[in-house]
């Protein structure tokens, strides 16, 4: 229980102490936002700070922290320790320069924020793995949420597309994800988000009171269980592979240049993006400790171990029979609401890309059909190969990490070209190089090759990235 408070207290911390450090090099002035100067009442609409901090919470906190925390938990209570300190020094950082970025370039888009800082052959290269990214997170979030909602309030137990109930439930997902990529911000996601951040931070509440009334067994870290993975899994590279929201994710960037066009004042930013990034990790840090509770008491069949399935196990073990379904309904809210800004987001990605307006509702859809039949293809495939789930959530990961890095890196260039402090985002931006590198050549959805192999073509491309960025410090405007 040690480790675990002490995790909860880096967190705080940081958040108090950190992020206000990075804030202060940022330097948020008074100048006009975008929300105003473009706005347009369809993507760039001036919000309230706290309106805009619970719908930036939902976007980001998909599926994420849950799945995350529950197979990230598996590597010991190392977790409680290594989620905070990654979220503090590079999730946190990433978000909230995603965000800042892109208010100071007009709203741009990740993939916009590459192009300015590394030219065209490098936007082109990410706006394709953006696109994929993306689409490979909205067909896992319908998926999921489909299959979690069936389990506790349909009794399905065998998750076949086949299976009417089933398919019926991914088609109303499917249905909202268009209308909440269409509308206004304003009109679906700011009025309802608010409501359903309460309502995550609600059911995440219930199990941590649960702790209190029930009792929870959690060990503490120390050197002989650094690493206690039953799979003998490395704690390098693999554990920051598998937490990804929760300490540092690529998809927030994607996210944070969504709301940075409702950001009414620079100086919301650090609440909006970096304080939204430590609520996040503080509730991975929740679900990673309920998820040792209930392995370590063998709650969990073998089978479910490290899936979605241990969020219904948890929320038996920990909250009262009457209030329990409260928890499953938070949960599925995680990935509905960030599946159908994914989705929102690659909208604005490829508009922004091809120079089309979206205040017309027919230039809107022209991006969005294909969108959606690339979602549907992809969601019939998985269903319909053994398998196939975990290898697109593997995939979905490497993707997801990968984004990460010419966001920080575009960051570096940014504080490097206005003469500040641009270690706080190179060392993270050259850690991740290392990590989802080593991961791809050793994985065997990658090139398959011995770990040792792996870090060694790791760190020289962690070396190569270096250089190649400190090259673009003289090349900006």
């Amino acid at each position: 229980m040690a480790t675990f408070i002490i995790g909860i207290i880096i967190l705080f911390l940081g958040y108090l102490f950190y992020s206000r450090f990075v804030d202060r090099i940022f330097a948020p002035n008074d100048n006009p936002t975008p929300a105003h100067v473009q706005q347009d009442n369809v993507d760039f609409v001036p919000m309230s700070k706290n309106r805009n901090a619970l719908i930036h919470l939902l976007n980001i906190a998909g599926m994420g922290p849950i799945i995350g925390a529950v197979q990230g938990i598996l590597f010991g209570p190392v977790a409680f320790i290594l989620i905070p300190i990654g979220c503090i020094f590079a999730g946190g950082v990433h978000d909230y320069f995603a965000g800042m970025l892109s208010v100071r370039n007009r709203g741009a888009q990740i993939t916009g924020l590459i192009q300015k800082y590394f030219g065209e052959k490098s936007f082109k290269i990410f706006m394709i793995i953006v696109a994929i990214m993306l689409l490979l997170l909205a067909t896992v979030f319908v998926y999921t949420a489909g299959d979690l909602f069936a389990e506790r309030f349909m009794g399905v137990r065998d998750f076949v597309i086949t299976d009417t109930r089933l398919l019926g439930i991914y088609i109303a997902i499917l249905s909202y994800f268009i209308a909440a990529t269409l509308f206004p911000i304003d009109k679906i996601i700011g009025k309802f988000y608010p409501v359903l951040g309460l309502m995550l931070i609600l059911g995440t509440g219930m199990v941590l009171v649960g702790f209190i009334v029930k009792g929870v067994n959690l060990q503490n870290f120390s050197l002989a269980n650094y690493n206690i993975h039953p799979n003998h899994l490395p704690l390098i590279p693999m554990f920051f592979m598998t937490v990804s929201c929760g300490l540092l994710s690529g998809f927030h960037s994607t996210q944070a240049t969504i709301i940075s066009r409702a950001v009414d004042k620079e100086k919301d930013g650090r609440r909006i993006f970096y304080g939204m990034m430590c609520l996040e990790s503080l509730i991975a840090i929740i679900w990673a400790a309920a998820a040792m509770d209930v392995y370590s008491l063998n709650l969990v069949p073998n089978h479910l171990v490290g899936t979605v399935n241990v969020v219904n196990i948890i929320a038996n073990k920990f909250v009262p029979f009457n209030l329990a379904f409260l928890v499953t309904i938070a949960i599925i809210i995680l990935p509905i609401t960030s599946g159908d800004t994914a989705l929102r987001g690659l909208r604005i990605t490829i508009a922004e890309a091809i120079k089309l307006e979206q205040k017309s509702i027919l230039n809107r859809l022209i991006i969005v059909i294909p969108m959606v039949i690339c979602v549907l293809s992809i969601l019939v495939w998985a269903k319909t190969n053994a398998g196939s789930f975990s290898m697109i959530w593997r995939y979905f990961t490497f993707f997801n990490q990968l984004i990460a890095i010419p966001t920080l890196c575009c960051a570096t260039v940014y504080l490097a070209q206005n003469k500040k402090n641009y270690m706080i985002t190179l060392i993270p931006a050259l850690f991740y190089v290392f990590i989802t590198m080593s991961f791809i050549f050793n994985e065997k959805i990658g090139f398959n090759l011995p770990l040792k192999y792996a870090e060694i073509i790791g760190f020289i491309l962690t070396v190569a990235a270096c250089i190649f960025v400190r090259k673009k410090f003289k090349n900006i405007d």
